[in-house]
């Protein structure tokens, strides 16, 4: 097998906050990976890197009259001690604010400015002369230019729901000083991205980097039409990094973070003897990122046309995967799921989570979802149940003795599961691992039965049967290495403490395809204990207390939006949010404005009206919609409505039902349908 060499990132963490199990669903995946492919005999290099510029982290030095210097320096430790306790081990942790990414970022801005990608735009925007900072639309707030609405914030109206812009607000105010802020014009610097379009579409396209529901999306959203110029520049006071040619302006985040896979390379470089240029110009390095789906737009645009104008390699790989939902939902501070990875640390061990979001994850951009009932159940199946069982009723018969010197007849059992190694190596390649997951349980299936079948635990109890306890034993643990050696990628720990019990170090992926023999067995100690339920409440109670006290420790503001109304939360309460869907989930359902043009009771239905829908041109809809006790047939004809136009036509014993009408409400009289504004006509779709 020719040796890879492979240059590893993980999108930066921001330094304006600490670790959750949510950002960890990232950081393990790619750790897995790395691991595998160091198991593999490969070349490897993981490198990452604290985000620490931008107005956030400007913002909250001033309020706790620190530098920004210090709010990154201890977040950074935070980070690392975090990564560390769940067993993520980069080569270099790095920071964007650090003077080799000042430098590459002069480098790179240069060849854009040499291959005239770069302009000047004058952008008008509200400034704070108090705070001396232009102001971001959320830092801004006023009364709405539309209906008079008092305090609303910069981009639209809480209340009647128009978009404007922070300019539009009557009697703006900044939230950072209560200062009525100014109008200013400043210069702003843009990369014309379209340039690079025809580039772009090819190595989008190419099938090769991304992922085939990656390269649909970029092509329906982007790059079907020309691409927007991209602001890259921020007028100071802004921390980060000045621009040499443009005074008074400082580089915007998004441009110089991702340079920070460089200048952490470089770093990894100058400590190990090694060249920038053997990983970011070199054509046997493969550049492989890991990053969340809500980053895509800068790393498969902005990103590798900033790498092509420079010279650098293009990333070989973009794996873009989804988020975590817990119990179906997105976390919540309230209820306790937005756990942070140390609170987490303090109920559960490390190699747990590792193991569970293994056991989730695969190669697409599907969210995941953290089960806490399944979470304690495939645990104490897969692992204390299956793999760590085979070790713990074997071991203690020959611990301070030696396997057998000739391995013994299995049946064919090791034989088997070596040869699943290329295909196990194949799922963890393409990041199926919990396709790879199953493949080992099975496995371990297959091992427990032969230790059930043999019960060496009988055997033991008849002194002329030594020679084969030993032999059964020997096989036990040779079938729970091998196992070992295929799930040590995701569980160091365990793949360590295999090391002390057989006193024979995992070091390579084949080390699945040959059985030890002779080997000294040390004394048995516990591997893994079985996990309850009541450690998962007991983490989620502690998250619901941190967050209650940051509540309390935080001002509540004298007056909310929502207050004018007094609107209850009820309704969420009965019927929850779904999970996010993505824009391409959505666009899938076409809405269109439709015409009430018929109405009428049906024979024999108790909650079903008979609609007849015009979508103008003649094209009509046949609906049956269960509104009956909310209203009479003759009130709705000549009414607009909203209904789904490509729902799948469904055959009723009234009748087919070719759409859906859209409407809120609990049911019976509680239903009111969703009517558009005046101005809209029968076909229009809504977006």
């Amino acid at each position: 097998m020719t040796q890879r060499q492979l240059l590893v990132t993980a999108a930066l963490p921001y330094a304006n906050g600490h670790i959750h199990i949510g950002h960890l669903v990232e950081y393990i995946q790619a750790d897995i990976w790395v691991r595998f492919q160091k198991l593999r005999g490969h070349r490897v290099l993981f490198v990452c890197a604290d985000d620490t510029h931008g107005t956030a982290i400007m913002l909250r030095a001033r309020r706790e009259n620190r530098s920004e210097e210090d709010v990154i320096a201890e977040m950074r430790e935070a980070h690392l001690r975090d990564f560390t306790q769940f067993q993520i081990e980069f080569d270099n942790y790095g920071s964007t604010h650090s003077p080799e990414n000042r430098e590459l970022c002069k480098t790179i801005w240069q060849s854009l400015v040499d291959a005239g990608l770069v302009r000047e735009k004058e952008v008008s925007q509200l400034f704070d002369p108090v705070a001396q900072t232009f102001l971001a639309d959320r830092f801004v707030r006023g009364t709405c230019p539309k209906c008079q609405a008092a305090n609303q914030p910069g981009d639209n109206c809480s209340k009647c729901g128009s978009t404007y812009s922070p300019a539009d607000l009557i009697d703006p105010t900044s939230t950072l000083s209560d200062a009525a802020p100014e109008m200013r014009t400043a210069t702003h610097l843009f990369i014309q991205l379209e340039q690079l379009h025809e580039f772009l579409n090819e190595w989008t396209q190419s099938g090769k980097c991304l992922q085939p529901e990656v390269a649909r999306y970029l092509k329906g959203h982007f790059l079907s039409n020309e691409l927007r110029d991209w602001d890259i520049s921020r007028p100071n006071p802004y921390f980060g990094f000045d621009i040499p040619d443009s005074p008074g302006n400082s580089w915007y985040v998004w441009f110089d973070a991702p340079i920070g896979y460089m200048a952490s390379t470089e770093q990894w470089c100058t400590t190990h003897g090694g060249q920038l240029d053997d990983w970011w110009k070199n054509d046997r390095a493969e550049i492989h990122h890991f990053i969340g789906k809500d980053i895509t737009y800068f790393h498969t645009l902005f990103w590798p046309g900033m790498l092509k104008t420079a010279g650098f390699n293009l990333p070989h790989r973009i794996h873009i995967h989804g988020f975590l939902t817990v119990g179906g939902e997105k976390m919540s501070k309230s209820q306790g799921t937005f756990v942070m990875a140390s609170t987490y640390l303090n109920h559960l061990p490390a190699q747990v989570l590792r193991y569970y979001y293994a056991a989730k994850v695969g190669s697409g951009l599907d969210d995941i979802d953290l089960n806490p009932g399944e979470l304690v159940a495939r645990v104490n199946s897969d692992l204390i149940g299956n793999i760590v069982n085979l070790a713990s009723r074997a071991a203690k018969f020959v611990q301070g003795g030696k396997l057998a010197e000739v391995y013994p007849d299995d049946g064919g059992l090791f034989a088997h599961a070596a040869e699943r190694a290329d295909r196990l190596a194949e799922l963890f390649e393409t990041r199926r691992y919990s396709e790879a997951m199953r493949e080992i349980m099975q496995l371990g299936d297959r091992a427990n039965k032969y230790v059930e079948d043999c019960a060496p635990w009988i055997l033991r109890k008849d002194p002329g049967r030594a020679d084969e306890l030993r032999d059964v034993c020997t096989v036990a643990l040779n079938l729970f290495r091998q196992l070992v050696v295929y799930l040590s990628p995701v569980l160091p720990e365990l793949a360590q403490q295999t090391n002390r019990l057989l006193n024979v170090p995992i070091r390579h992926w084949d080390d699945s395809q040959v059985p030890l023999t002779g080997t000294a067995v040390s004394r048995f100690q516990h591997l893994m204990k079985r996990i309850e339920e009541k450690q998962v409440s007991a983490m989620i109670e502690e998250s619901k207390e941190t967050f209650a006290e940051e509540q309390a420790n935080t001002s509540v503001p004298a007056y909310h939006p929502a207050d004018t109304w007094k609107d209850s939360g009820d309704a969420l309460v009965n019927e929850p949010m779904s999970s996010e869907c993505t824009i391409d989930d959505f666009v899938k359902v076409d809405l269109r404005v439709a015409r009430i043009i018929e109405a009428g009771h049906v024979e024999g239905a108790d909650k079903l009206l008979h609609l007849t829908l015009s979508l103008g041109g003649g094209k009509t809809r046949s609906v049956f919609a269960g509104i009956k006790a909310a209203y009479d047939p003759e009130s709705l004809v000549g009414r607009l409505v909203i209904c789904v136009a490509n729902l799948k036509p469904r055959k009723m014993k009234f009748g087919l039902s070719e759409g859906m009408v859209c409407a809120s409400g609990t049911g019976g009289k509680e239903v009111f349908l969703l009517s558009p504004d005046d101005g809209s006509v029968p076909g229009q779709r809504v977006h």
